[in-house]
């Protein structure tokens, strides 16, 4: 089985002295794992940021045996945030975030298009709040919409609203602009909180029943956040 296509790097771990194992995610092929030989020079290892956007050419004897990629740099994205922490950590949450949550070798245009805008958003302002939703988006493509209008009970105290979740073991107050997309004023504070809560919903009703564990680049990038 040969093919040529174009991902995006997920993923890359030591598979020997000399070789890697990568995880990309592909606009034909949804998400691939193979063996990149040589893959630890430091011709390669340049091109083998998280996030970056690959020409792949993929070979495998047959489709119950992994296969080995020979690479090309179409578009390197990360290098592009290098001096920027928060960002460059927001990328690796990104990615990881879809090797977890995908099977292999299903493809889904909808996925490879979000990754795509992930790097629009980037560049903008708000692009904390703007991942946020992005977050959503991946799990609403996956099949686990979660819409906190129908999961928050509304407080009103004068012209103060406050969003309580339903949870009868959990009162927790919900930001209010995961309820109102259009609310623009959001401290650090605020979109932090935002962050943990889907991060909570992500365990508790994704993770938690197939024994997998929210990603450690996640918490990771939260913590530059603070």
């Amino acid at each position: 089985m040969i093919w040529d296509d174009v991902g995006f790097l997920l993923s890359k771990n030591k598979y020997s002295e000399n070789s890697l194992i990568a995880d990309f995610f592909t606009k034909d092929h949804g998400k691939i794992s193979g063996i990149i030989f040589g893959g630890t020079s430091k011709k390669i290892k340049n091109y083998l940021q998280i996030g970056n956007k690959i020409n792949i050419n993929y070979n495998s004897k047959s489709e119950n045996r992994i296969g080995y990629f020979k690479i090309e740099i179409q578009q390197a994205l990360s290098p592009l945030y290098f001096d920027n922490h928060q960002k460059l950590s927001c990328i690796t949450s990104a990615m990881h975030l879809v090797r977890l949550l995908t099977a292999e070798s299903q493809k889904n245009v909808n996925i490879y298009d979000l990754i795509k805008n992930f790097y629009i958003l980037l560049k903008n302002e708000n692009w904390i709040k703007d991942y946020i939703f992005w977050e959503l988006e991946l799990f609403k493509i996956l099949g686990y919409h979660l819409d906190f209008i129908d999961l928050v009970d509304k407080k009103i105290n004068g012209n103060e609203i406050t969003y309580l979740s339903k949870s009868s073991s959990d009162k927790r107050i919900v930001p209010s602009f995961l309820i109102d997309k259009n609310k623009t004023s959001e401290d650090l504070k605020t979109l932090l909180s935002g962050l943990k809560l889907i991060g909570d919903y992500l365990e508790k009703t994704v993770l938690k029943d197939n024994n997998l564990n929210q990603p450690l680049s996640r918490l990771q990038f939260i913590s530059t956040l603070k």
